[in-house]
């Protein structure tokens, strides 16, 4: 978009009226060609009628604005989310005749871009640069022009939330199980990913060194210390070899 169109406010309401004594607040008329004529819609083109039609416009702040516009025949059908403008704003006659003027409208919020000027030239085959012709009418071709849609800073809080729960989401993601991740067939690289992880030297404990701990009564004991009672136990409880027998009650006998 260029620096111009960008200092224009977008355009909230398209209408037409009949008299340029009655116009609404706050809305512009097009009274005339971008050569000076008169941007009467309804002039005849041989006699000169009582009845008059211009095309007006209105930049307040509403909560929508124009983004598309589109001039077509009054046979043919409506285009689709377009709306026609039936009516003239001051006495709600037919607001043209043979021709059909139709708005696109969106919400300020989800529009990037939005109708910021209109034009009207007297001239078909003369042009306007950065302008999108709409459609001819007397002989006359109506020009819109796009612009940039500004932004609050209750607006640009609002955008800026979704990307806010994506980083928390993110965050929380780094915590979750990798199983988890593995059976939702989806694996998040987080920054801790191909980092080692090693235990300090502080906490490297040979078994000769480590303490019995007393918890609760019971008594935690090192691998080595289990493996000694286990192997004086059973000595303890194996009986004597036979030949230790024999020579035992030898020496009884001979008392």
């Amino acid at each position: 978009m260029s620096e111009e169109s960008n200092k224009l406010d977008p355009i909230s309401a398209v209408g037409i009226v009949s008299s340029l004594t009655k116009i609404p607040d706050g809305y512009y008329v097009v009274t005339q060609t971008t050569d000076g004529s008169d941007a009467d819609l309804w002039k005849d083109g041989l006699f000169k009628s009582k009845v008059t039609r211009y095309l007006c416009f209105s930049r307040k702040t509403e909560p929508e604005v124009v983004v598309d516009m589109k001039l077509i025949d009054i046979k043919d059908p409506l285009p689709e989310s377009f709306t026609p403008v039936l009516e003239t704003l001051d006495k709600k006659e037919a607001a043209m005749r043979k021709r059909r003027l139709c708005v696109k409208m969106s919400t300020r919020e989800a529009a990037e871009t939005a109708v910021c000027d209109i034009q009207i030239t007297a001239k078909s085959k003369y042009q306007l640069v950065n302008y999108t012709c709409v459609g001819e009418i007397n002989n006359m071709g109506i020009w819109y022009r796009m612009g940039d849609v500004p932004r609050s800073q209750s607006s640009h809080q609002t955008r800026s939330a979704p990307k806010l729960d994506a980083l928390h989401n993110t965050r929380i993601g780094i915590s979750r199980p990798q199983y988890q991740q593995q059976n939702s067939g989806i694996y998040t690289m987080t920054v801790l990913d191909d980092v080692p992880f090693m235990v300090s030297e502080k906490f490297s404990v040979k078994p000769q060194q480590m303490q019995q701990v007393n918890l609760m009564g019971i008594t935690i004991k090192s691998l080595a210390e289990i493996e000694e009672e286990v192997s004086r136990g059973c000595n303890a409880r194996l009986p004597p070899p036979p030949l230790a027998q024999n020579a035992k009650q030898t020496v009884l006998g001979c008392n």
